[in-house]
């Protein structure tokens, strides 16, 4: 027994008439005086127990209360029992009838100073003493004999000569007793005072002696009776009564070790496996399975009975207080008897015991711990025996290994994981991410969400929820739409309260079909590609490929390489080494550029673009003077052609310029193999380009499987001037097809100063302001075209109040391509002819009409006006009638007018094809007052 133990923190000044509500409660239970203090009145202190012998106090040490007949028993968390003998040392005795008992309990705080008393005291009653009483409590062996009265024995008789036991010193003679003599089993003696100082204790009431004996003393010995191990004590005892000196015989045997009969283990063993319960240790007279715990005694202690016996009576309890069989029934306790023992059996989770936690070898274990108690009452042809054990019992650690519950819904993108089960006194201190570890409070600082969860059995759970975001978690991509995320974990436990720690590693992974991949778009202008590269979610984790080339940093400011958090771009010329080129005409050349974007550790392609667009080129130019010009170009089709050497008919006429994909030749009508013919009015020049299969060495294209490379280059004359250019090769039998590259053909309209066109009213310049009939001089060009294919063609104009072209009023300026014929100032369409900045005068369209404004019952409505135009793109190829034939095509007299004034008629549009049509609109033009 520990008479001073550290529990818990105690309340202060607790009164002792509140001592059952205030962590304090005392009772009787048979022979004993139980004194409960609950864990709440003790956390964090040190407990001293002394007992109350009058005015003095006495502090109970160890070696002290097991003399003495006192014994305290505290679980991990401070719950504590203290259980004293009624026939204890410091315990007022009232003829073994009535006995009061006091405590004082002292709690230590960390400062010596700061001291919490509260006394205890309790009078208990107890009458049913039988003529030997044995008790067996944790830290000490007890008996108790009836004392003869003189009258029992000696009425009637002589008094007899007790000469030969006179005491020799009365002054070592204590509550009347003299000496002992132990049997161990050799004889030992001692006079009292020898034995006190041993340890042992003894006390003569008005009807009983009594003698106590700590375990594990000298003059105690270890007996096996029926299987089980007991501590066996047996003393003689000499005392002086009044007609002499008399002898006691003391005995008590008390079960303790572990079992040692191989043969009951076997049928122990053998009864639990026919209840289908595996036993799982033997230790102390007690079983153990996985759910009952079978607590054996002997039945007949042959160290305390000699011949027949008879059990009276047979008591279970808990905690040193009887049950009676509703109760036991409830709880599932069974009391039985077989042929050499009494057997309990106790349900291992019973609430009247405790479960621990533990962690050997950092892992987790539990163990249960009840304590039973046994109260037998036998006879014999003597006298009657009352035999009380209290005995602690603690499992062996059973192994329980947390489980865990994967509640991840990988589509919510959030790791969700509850592990468990635990006892209350588990703690979760921190959690190992593959980034290191983290406290509790630390995970909700980074958004993770750990939670503790309490179960109706008593045990609880920890839960945890990481985002897939999260920077803890791992990723991996076994597939190019797949992601796998994995999130590797180590639970951190402590046990309370000997902050014991222990691990729980866990793994969680979820798959998603989640990956978005980047995506590529591109356009071109009248020099380079526009490649725009949207990342996915992988970000820029990806390389890319151009043409042939990989893109790196080197290459990278030729393309003029730009990024930020989600977009590339590239700005690629189509001369570029990355450009293939696959077709060519007169006046353009079409080329293509492939951009692949791909993974370099699973080599995967997540994106591609094939963009081709035809790019304007005069590839062949005719010159007065007789001189001609050709570029010929390597195209995609003869992929092993090397420019440099291509000729004309006449093989010694070589390019005057050549490099990797170009070759420059100038050459005169009247060389190099031109032949010339006469048809009609006209007169052609035509030579040829190609390989010289037979120019000796160092000319490629020996083999016979090689494409041929065949280019026409061809000029017309008639008369004197330059009419027509055209050129051809002859491409191979299985040339490649390829899509047809798309560009935007922009249509503007602009305000010129003058009639010249030459200089226009800028964006920030409007509201342009006009006098009424002032000339508005206006331009509609097709920009960023050389094709002479295309015309641009004016199909109606209309004036509005408003910026919103369908608003009303409205007054038509262009009808049908024509001028509105009920307009008394009716447009005029001006002539354009080439320029310096002119290149191809089909592309534009200039007219012109005066300033007016909308009015109203002669009222001006608003001082400004909008002008829109919708224009439509033709071939001037096309043969079809319609709105393509030219610039006022309608026939006079046939216009259908907008009406002027408020209510305006707006006209049904020709059905035009959309990919032509244009639609154009002008700043305010605002009418400046000429009174002014």
């Amino acid at each position: 027994m520990t008479a001073a133990i550290i529990v818990s923190q105690a309340r202060p000044n607790m009164k002792l008439n509140l001592q059952s509500n205030s962590g304090l409660k005392s009772d009787c239970a048979g022979n004993l005086m139980r004194l409960t203090l609950d864990k709440a009145l003790a956390v964090g202190n040190q407990l001293e127990v002394e007992a109350i012998n009058g005015t003095q106090h006495v502090v109970l040490t160890p070696t002290l209360a097991a003399q003495c007949g006192y014994s305290m028993e505290s679980d991990p968390w401070g719950n504590t029992r203290i259980y004293i003998s009624l026939m204890a040392c410091y315990v007022d005795n009232k003829e073994d009838a009535t006995f009061n008992t006091g405590l004082r309990l002292k709690m230590y705080s960390q400062s010596p100073s700061d001291v919490v008393s509260h006394d205890v005291t309790q009078t208990c009653s107890y009458s049913g003493w039988a003529s030997r009483e044995i008790l067996c409590d944790r830290n000490y062996m007890e008996v108790s004999n009836y004392m003869a009265k003189p009258d029992d024995e000696t009425k009637g008789l002589a008094q007899q000569d007790n000469s030969k036991n006179a005491i020799p010193d009365a002054s070592d003679v204590a509550h009347g007793i003299w000496k002992m003599t132990f049997y161990t089993p050799e004889p030992v003696s001692m006079v009292l005072r020898e034995a006190e100082q041993a340890g042992y204790g003894t006390r003569m009431t008005s009807n009983r002696l009594v003698m106590r004996s700590p375990y594990n003393t000298a003059e105690t010995y270890s007996e096996d009776v029926a299987g089980v191990p007991m501590e066996v004590f047996r003393v003689s005892a000499y005392y002086k009564a009044p007609h002499g000196l008399n002898t006691v015989n003391w005995a008590a045997a008390c079960p303790t070790g572990e079992f040692r009969s191989v043969d009951f283990t076997v049928n122990i063993t053998m009864k639990l496996l026919q209840l289908n319960q595996s036993p799982l240790s033997l230790t102390g007279g007690v079983l153990f399975s996985e759910n009952v715990i079978s607590w054996h005694v002997p039945r007949r202690l042959t160290p305390l009975m000699d011949g027949s016996f008879k059990i009276v009576e047979m008591h279970m309890g808990i905690n040193g207080q009887r049950l009676d069989k509703s109760q036991m029934a409830t709880r599932g306790y069974t009391l039985s008897t077989t042929d050499f023992h009494i057997v309990v059996e106790i349900p291992v989770g019973s609430p009247d015991g405790y479960y621990k936690s533990h962690a050997p070898d950092y892992q987790y274990h539990t163990t249960y711990t009840v304590e039973p108690m046994l109260e037998v009452l036998w006879t014999d042809t003597k006298d009657d025996t009352r035999y009380k054990v209290l005995f602690p019992i603690t499992t062996p650690l059973m192994p329980r290994p947390p489980s865990f519950q994967d509640n991840t819904v990988p589509e919510d993108r959030v790791f969700s994981v509850l592990l468990g089960t635990f006892l209350h006194d588990v703690e979760l201190r921190n959690i190992t991410f593959s980034t290191g570890v983290l406290t509790v409070e630390e995970c909700h600082a980074k958004g993770f969400t750990v939670q503790e969860h309490s179960f109706p059995n008593g045990t609880k759970g920890f839960s945890l929820q990481v985002p897939f975001d999260a920077d803890v978690v791992l990723k991996h991509n076994p597939e190019p739409l797949v992601t796998v995320y994995f999130l590797p974990l180590i639970f951190g436990f402590i046990i309370l309260p000997e902050d014991t720690p222990f691990a729980h590693p866990v793994d969680l992974q979820a798959s998603l079909q989640d990956v978005v991949l980047p995506t590529i778009t591109g356009n071109c202008d009248q020099n380079n590609f526009y490649i725009s590269v949207k990342y996915g979610s992988q970000g820029s984790n990806f390389q890319a490929m151009v043409g042939p080339q990989q893109l790196t940093p080197e290459l990278a400011p030729a393309y003029n390489y730009q990024e930020n958090g989600t977009h590339c771009t590239l700005t690629v010329p189509y001369t570029a080494m990355g450009t293939a080129f696959e077709l060519i005409t007169s006046y353009s050349i079409r080329a293509r550029i492939d951009v692949l974007l791909f993974d370099p550790n699973n080599n995967w392609a997540l994106a591609d673009l094939y963009l081709s667009c035809n790019f304007p080129m005069i590839t062949t130019a005719c010159y007065p003077n007789g001189t001609m010009t050709a570029w010929a170009v390597k195209v995609e089709s003869v992929p092993n052609l090397i420019p440099s050497s291509l000729t004309l008919k006449d093989k010694s006429c070589k390019p005057v310029f050549s490099d990797d994909r170009f070759a420059y030749f100038s050459f005169s009508a009247d060389s190099c193999g031109t032949t010339r013919m006469f048809f009609g009015h006209y007169m052609l020049y035509e030579n040829e380009i190609g390989l010289d299969y037979n120019g000796g060495k160092g000319v490629a294209y020996t083999s016979p499987v090689d494409p041929d490379y065949k280019q026409t280059v061809s000029c017309f004359y008639m008369v004197n001037e330059t009419r027509t250019v055209s050129f051809n090769y002859k491409p191979r039998n299985t040339e490649p097809t390829a899509e047809i590259g798309s560009g935007q053909l922009v249509v503007q309209m602009r305000l010129a100063q003058d009639s010249s066109y030459e200089i226009f009213y800028r964006d920030e310049d409007y509201p342009v302001v006009r006098y009424l009939r002032e000339p508005l001089y206006f331009e509609v060009e097709l920009v960023q075209s050389t094709d002479p294919q295309l015309e641009l063609i004016l199909e109606s104009c209309w004036a509005t109040l408003n910026e919103d072209r369908t608003s009303l009023p409205s007054w038509d300026i262009i009808v049908d391509s024509c001028e509105n014929q009920d307009d008394s100032y009716a447009t005029i369409f001006h002539p354009v002819v080439s320029d310096a900045r002119v290149a191809v005068p089909s592309h534009f369209k200039r007219f012109s009409m005066k300033m007016f404004t909308f009015a109203k019952d002669d009222e001006i409505l608003k001082d400004e006006i909008y002008v829109h135009c919708d224009a439509v793109i033709c071939d001037t190829n096309s043969k079809a009638d319609g709105i393509c034939r030219g610039q006022c095509v309608a026939s006079k007299g046939t216009s259908d007018s907008r009406q002027q004034g408020i209510k305006g008629v707006k006209r049904e549009r020709r059905s035009t094809d959309s990919t032509l049509q244009r639609r154009i609109s002008s700043g305010p033009i605002l009418l400046l007052d000429s009174n002014l």
